[in-house]
């Protein structure tokens, strides 16, 4: 499977984002009961925002296919609770729900996003910060060569802190 990037336009694509963050298999995304207007008001911040990006990735037929967000970790997401280092660069990423899921999609949809990140040789190191309970995710960070370092406390959730470097990466993509 490959997939390309586009900028999100917070206003034509809300509904689409809104379809996406509020359907239950989105429960990690928190935007469960978000109204289409908190959607475009959440993507239109990040758009502001010189330290988040959201992107859509598009499958072979153009049509969006999930969604990815990366983030400056010095400046967003997880100040304070952590040692940041040159290069880090923090990663978020949705699959949308489907009736009818194609095995092994959201491990392509990961070891796409992730391969998106290390094309900037500045980015030394992907940073996540999942909720604790989302085992699913921390099997597929995993499988990419995230190192799972420690809980966290954020704001809104108790979330596993993990890092991925370039080198991990290559490693854990060339043993599939």
């Amino acid at each position: 499977m490959s997939f390309t990037f586009r900028p999100l336009d917070p206003l034509t694509d809300a509904e689409l984002l809104h379809r996406w963050v509020t359907h239950p298999k989105a429960a990690y995304w928190m935007m469960q009961d978000a109204k289409l207007e908190d959607v475009e008001r959440a993507y239109m911040e990040i758009a502001a925002d010189e330290h988040h990006h959201a992107l859509l990735g598009l499958g072979a037929d153009g049509e969006p296919a999930f969604l990815m967000e990366k983030y400056d970790p010095v400046h967003r997401e997880l100040v304070g609770l952590y040692e940041p280092e040159p290069g880090d660069v923090g990663m978020h990423f949705l699959t949308p729900a489907t009736d009818t899921p194609v095995h092994g999609y959201t491990r392509a949809v990961i070891t796409a996003v992730v391969a998106h990140l290390f094309d900037d040789p500045a980015a030394r190191r992907i940073v996540v910060e999942p909720d604790v309970h989302n085992t699913a995710v921390h099997a597929l960070n995993e499988a990419v060569g995230f190192v799972p370092v420690r809980e966290i406390r954020k704001p809104e959730k108790k979330a596993l802190l993990s890092y991925c470097t370039r080198e991990r990466f290559e490693r854990a993509v060339a043993a599939v």
